[in-house]
């Protein structure tokens, strides 16, 4: 049987969204016949894109929105991509500092149109970063976030080598 490949693909400027992104990995590192690749957005390319058998996309929110390096990954690798992932599965992690509801709609609606397959729900962890010292401050998230981050990593790597999605 050959090994599945699950892509994460992460942005972060002040290490939330990396330690989530890193959580996932570990915890899909666990499962055999799954090979985990983490790959900052700007290194990520369609390739990358094509070659894997699922995604994990981690953002923080930014503006209400997903960062511009995870925007431009998805900018750079969609048309490429499209109607060659159909039916792949996905979830996604983002470092909020409120709400991040709108990263995760954003990421809903490029991976619609992908035509990939959502297996897990969204992971927002909220900083409650609301000041700019606070919002650009490094980021130290707690155990609980980072193991349902682990969790879901964990998750997609046995639906990828089980071969249920």
């Amino acid at each position: 049987m050959t090994p599945k490949t699950l892509l994460i693909v992460y942005h972060s400027m002040t290490g939330g969204t990396r330690q989530m992104a890193e959580a996932a990995q570990a915890g899909a590192a666990e499962e055999d016949g799954v090979t985990v690749r983490l790959l900052h957005a700007a290194q990520a390319g369609p390739g990358d894109v094509l070659a894997a058998d699922g995604y994990l996309f981690a953002t923080p929110e930014n503006l209400a929105a997903i960062s511009g390096q995870l925007k431009d990954f998805f900018d750079r690798c969609y048309y490429p991509a499209l109607d060659r992932i159909n039916g792949r599965p996905y979830a996604c992690l983002v470092c909020a500092g409120s709400d991040g509801q709108n990263a995760v709609r954003q990421i809903e609606r490029i991976a619609t149109g992908w035509r990939l397959k959502p297996v897990a729900e969204p992971i927002i962890v909220c900083t409650h970063a609301q000041t700019p010292e606070a919002i650009l401050a490094p980021k130290q998230l707690g155990a609980d976030d980072l193991e349902r981050c682990r969790a879901v990593g964990q998750a997609m790597a046995i639906g990828l080598a089980l071969g249920v999605f």
